[in-house]
């Protein structure tokens, strides 16, 4: 019997040998989230947000691109269909009948001469999101706010969810595009709209991919667009992890809200159309 307890406590501790202690409890680090569909990962955004006020749904989209190279910059505008995030205060300098219009469109604040006064000696601090000039009042800006003389149109687009995007120095788009409140359909068309933009923004010196001859390509499939240009996008409440979205779904979103401007020309389109259907042959 002893002899028996003795053989059974000598493989217990070998075992103890085999496999240390610490190791069978020690945590995995460093693991990499998975690559989600859009909709999913807008799911996942909306559930990890537990902030007690209304968090801002952000993109951030990191670029295959130089930030350095001026030529590569990459910037745009995009109407969102949903609306923007944050409501934009807007300050317009105009003067007489055009001030009115202005007052009209909705701008928080109209001035002229005397405003533009207030603000260089201080007294007036003007905390807005933009300015816009009319040609009339150019000559006592210099750089401050942008001219147009479209007021009544640059406010529609404004209050109907224009937003702007430009190139950080890291080659990083960070942009709101909706609110952890909005609807799941919402975010995605948002979304889309955005990703539509971002593609119609490529710098003209970027290479553009090319369809590979005698490619098979999946029924129902895009050749994207994006390769090169688009290296990552994380979606991520305000307060919330960041959500790894896949490339191949946001394009499908892009394709829907954009209307198409996937495609270089019809050419191509045909191309890819002949060649899912020779692929269905092989």
């Amino acid at each position: 019997m002893l002899e028996v307890e003795d053989e059974i406590r000598k493989k217990m501790e070998e075992e103890k040998m085999k496999v240390p202690f610490p190791m069978l409890i020690m945590p995995k680090r460093n693991e990499t989230p998975p690559v989600l569909d859009l909709n999913e990962a807008i799911r996942q955004v909306k559930v990890s947000a537990k902030a007690k006020f209304d968090e801002t749904v952000e993109a951030h989209v990191r670029l295959g691109i130089d930030s350095k190279r001026t030529e590569l910059a990459v910037r745009g505008t995009v109407i969102l269909p949903h609306g923007a995030p944050k409501a934009v205060s807007v300050a317009v300098f105009a003067e007489g009948a055009e001030a009115e219009d202005a007052r009209n469109a909705g701008a928080d604040i109209v001035g002229g001469e005397e405003l533009i006064e207030e603000i260089a000696s201080g007294n007036n601090k003007l905390k807005v999101d933009k300015c816009f000039s009319t040609p009339g009042m150019a000559p006592h800006l210099g750089k401050l706010g942008t001219l147009t003389s479209d007021i009544a149109g640059q406010l529609k687009e404004l209050r109907q969810g224009r937003i702007e995007f430009k190139i950080e120095s890291k080659s990083i788009l960070h942009i709101g595009l909706g609110k952890v409140s909005y609807k799941e359909e919402a975010l995605r068309e948002n979304i889309g709209a955005f990703m539509n933009a971002v593609l119609l923004a490529k710098p003209a010196g970027l290479k553009k991919s090319k369809v590979l001859p005698l490619l098979c390509v999946a029924r129902n499939s895009v050749a994207s667009k994006y390769a090169g240009y688009v290296l990552s996008v994380h979606l991520s409440s305000t307060m919330g992890p960041g959500v790894p979205v896949s490339i191949q779904s946001l394009s499908k979103a892009a394709i829907i809200t954009g209307k198409c401007t996937w495609y270089e020309s019809v050419d191509e389109v045909q191309l890819l159309w002949a060649l899912n259907m020779t692929c269905k042959f092989w």
